[in-house]
């Protein structure tokens, strides 16, 4: 068992009290004393020339401060990618500039081509409707398959509508094509990972002010990454020195990834603020958001499946043509390249694994990494297609799945994807689950469904991700131009207490109760004693945020190894107070003692000495108790899991119900079972949504007919079962401290293949010939699927 509060409990996160008494302090909460507004002027139209952008009236009215476009941004930088991709023929990818504003030509509607600023934020808007363009409308380039087609360019600099034609592994094409050309059986499905809007409970907001005395910056934003948006304003967009600006992330509410990256409107206030001399605030309405936030997803893709008359899997082999919007986002190269392709060859020993992307420029929102990022769209494509080969081959699609699983005696195991598995138990996730879902009992309760005039579907789902993206050497060779280590100080006061610094940003995985959990565990005392210190450049040292379900592997990684320098510090302060060697000296339960004899000191008398070292072997022990430690990790993590999910369709009118839904995971060592559990019941949802319910739609003229919540449908209460959740018993990562692997986007990777393959088994069952349905499976296209069969 747990000891109280420590490694492994269950306890309430601490962090809660502020956010449900209302006390919780995010970006919009935030107001500066003499701050004046800025709003942004969007285009309407998705392609078009700018001509000309009158502001002569908008300026002169009243309250106005300043009003930019983009042509005052034209010497800066733009906001690059954070990848860079070579296509399969080695030619870099193309990359044209992301400007702070718009100039010289809008590329999607929500594109931002001026900003207003104004003593009130009600005098910015006003301004800001009298501002003329002359923009010039181009036909929009919305259709992917079009776009590569097309002469009409949405970059014309760049003379193509295709980033990069990327190949993984290039060397293993060739066998790939053989196997699938010479294969007793092959399953093909072209599908569609449709495109979403984060929707995260924080609309994004930044305040930006300039500090004339010292010839700082301070950018107040809502990130899940400051640091990464501190370097990128620095280094590539407005050049001001790194030592000269200072990113603060408060309470951030929700960010599912569309928050890692670095926005323009955070560049304009703190322009904005060096001009007028004052601090600028911006926040997003809700129309903003769906316009200007990065969507996930928007992948179109054909996936085949080579196998043995018996199952045996031998060859996966997929098209994929990945939407990146109108701009490169900054992980929106990696998302379905690296994140994605890599995983091709799911949990199984398939020998044969070839990926083809190609990534599209067009007249949309950039599409960034969304909760999962890539992962998601492999597990979807893997494992609907393996559904499909099941029904083919007449065979269970368990027991299809569990014959091609990698075993656990086999690990590690490098799949045909080039990744190596460090750890799992596929077959005994299998097992739970179909214990908690009780599958032998499952034709009863299709039957009474039946009685009903329903029809009753079970889909499952194996899946594998890699997260805690890493190492630096090897991600370095791939392309990315950051490190992905973090780091981490703690720092124990004269009384004991800690502060915690760390890298990564909290914006809802429950930071402050899990880290203080391992730190106290580390050196047994309350883990109300310590403090976590993040989201502020000034105090941190640097990191790479949250995403990727990395805090734990990677941030908690740094926060063990400098834990670790503090004992063996402390330790050889203990000796000194003891009078013996610190080889002979123990450390366990918050005390130290010499070993074979009752002579002992507490953690908390040796963290005043330490501050107090007035005979201290100055030559030995510097005084002082606060280490640093930066973590690099030796690979990925690789969490696993098997879902289920039963449900209920219509046949008159086509609607779907979730009746149960079950996800077993691996995530290594957990340090919370109920925050574990948290983020599994919300990537679940997140995930029925994407399966039954959202969509993000554009019309021809590039449109987004999907702006508001009148058209945009997310996931409530009623829309969903009791989530059954296991996460005991699993294997731990076995290349750092924690032997964690990550939590945050299993249930989102695993849940929208099991609830697509539990409707397409209902309506086999009901007799109607219906292979496959794209998400989401709204009510009419489940009917006109059955109407059509």
């Amino acid at each position: 068992m747990p000891k109280d509060g420590g490694i492994g409990a269950s306890t309430t996160r601490r962090e809660d009290v502020r956010f449900l008494t209302g006390k919780g302090k995010y970006t919009a909460d935030i107001n500066v004393f003499g701050q004046a507004a800025a709003i942004f002027v969007r285009s309407t139209v998705a392609n078009g020339v700018i001509k000309s952008i009158d502001t002569s009236a908008a300026e002169s009215m009243p309250g106005v401060l300043a009003v930019f476009t983009g042509a005052d941004f034209v010497d800066v930088g733009g906001n690059p990618a954070g990848w860079l991709i070579n296509s399969r023929d080695g030619e870099p990818m193309k990359e044209p500039k992301r400007p702070v504003l718009a100039h010289g030509k809008v590329r999607h509607v929500g594109d931002a081509y001026a900003a207003v600023i104004a003593e009130t934020e009600q005098q910015a808007r006003d301004a800001a409707e009298e501002i003329i363009a002359d923009i010039e409308e181009l036909p929009a380039i919305i259709n992917m398959a079009d776009a590569l087609a097309s002469d009409n360019f949405v970059h014309d600099e760049i003379g193509t509508n295709q980033c990069f034609d990327w190949g993984w592994i290039e060397d293993n094409r060739a066998a790939t094509d053989e196997a699938i050309k010479n294969a007793p059986h092959v399953t093909t499905l072209e599908l569609v990972n449709n495109r979403l809007v984060p929707n995260a409970m924080e609309p994004r907001a930044s305040i930006g002010t300039y500090d004339a005395a010292g010839d700082s910056y301070l950018l107040q934003t809502t990130s899940q990454n400051p640091h990464l948006t501190r370097l990128l304003i620095s280094a590539f967009v407005l050049g001001i020195p790194e030592n000269k600006l200072t990113v603060i992330a408060p309470d951030v509410g929700g960010g599912f990834g569309s928050k890692i990256y670095h926005y323009g409107e955070e560049a304009l206030v703190l322009a904005a603020s060096k001009k007028v001399g004052r601090p600028v605030k911006w926040v997003a309405d809700r129309t903003e958001s769906f316009l200007s936030d990065a969507h996930g997803r928007d992948h179109v893709t054909k996936i085949e499946l080579a196998c043995e008359k018996d199952g045996t899997f031998i060859a996966f082999r997929s098209e994929t043509l990945a939407n990146v919007g109108a701009y490169l986002s900054n992980f929106s190269t990696a998302t379905p390249t690296f994140l994605h392709g890599t995983l091709m060859a799911g949990n199984y020993t398939v020998p044969n694994v070839y990926v083809n992307v190609k990534t599209v420029f067009t007249n949309t929102a950039p599409v960034d990494a969304y909760r999962g990022a890539g992962r998601p769209e492999a597990t979807y494509s893997i494992e609907r297609v393996i559904d499909m080969a099941a029904r083919e081959l007449g065979m269970d699609p368990v027991e299809l799945r569990r014959k091609n699983f990698i075993k656990r005696d086999q690990f590690p195991f490098t799949s045909a994807a080039g990744l190596e598995y460090d750890s799992g138990d596929y077959d005994a996730l299998m097992d739970k689950m179909e214990a908690i879902v009780d599958r032998k009992a499952f034709a009863e309760r299709r039957k009474a469904s039946e009685a009903k005039g329903k029809l009753r579907g079970l889909g499952i789902n194996a899946y594998v991700e890699a997260c805690g993206i890493a190492p630096s050497n090897l991600v370095g060779v791939l392309g990315s131009r950051v490190g992905l280590y973090d780091a981490a100080t703690v720092r124990v006061n004269a009384t004991g207490n800690l502060s915690v610094m760390v890298g990564a940003h909290s914006h809802g995985q429950g930071h402050e109760t899990v880290f203080p959990q391992i730190v106290a565990d580390m050196l047994g005392i309350d883990p109300a004693a310590v403090d976590i210190v993040h989201g502020d450049t000034s105090k941190i040292p640097f990191g790479m945020g949250t995403y990727g379900s990395r805090s734990l592997a990677v941030c908690g990684s740094a926060m063990v190894r400098a834990t670790e320098k503090i004992i063996a510090k402390a330790k050889k302060i203990a000796a000194h107070m003891l009078e013996a060697s610190a080889d002979d000296v123990d450390f366990a339960e918050g005390q130290f003692t010499v070993k074979g004899t009752d002579k002992s000191v507490s953690f908390g008398e040796v963290a005043l000495k330490a501050y107090i070292p007035h005979n201290y072997p100055l030559e030995d022990i510097e005084p002082g108790l606060e280490e640093t430690a930066f973590y690099d990790p030796a690979n990925f993590t690789y969490p696993s899991g098997a879902y289920a999910c039963e449900v209920e369709v219509d046949p008159e009118t086509g609607k779907v119900t979730i009746e149960a839904f079950t996800a077993c995971d691996d995530f290594g060592n957990v340090m919370n079972p109920m925050i574990v559990s948290g983020q599994v019941h919300g990537g679940v949802v997140q995930g029925i949504g994407q399966a039954l319910l959202e969509n993000t739609t554009y019309d021809e003229n590039g449109q987004l007919l999907s702006a508001s919540y009148m058209d945009y449908v997310m996931p409530r209460a009623d829309d969903l079962p009791f989530i059954a959740v296991s996460h005991d018993g699993g294997t731990p990562c076995t290349h750092n401290p924690l032997g964690a692997k990550g939590c945050g986007e299993g249930g989102a990777i695993g849940s929208p293949p099991t609830v697509v393959n539990a409707v397409i088994d209902a309506l086999q069952s009901g007799g109607k010939n219906v292979t496959h349905i794209d998400m989401p499976l709204t009510p009419a296209r489940v009917w006109a699927a059955m109407n059509n069969a």
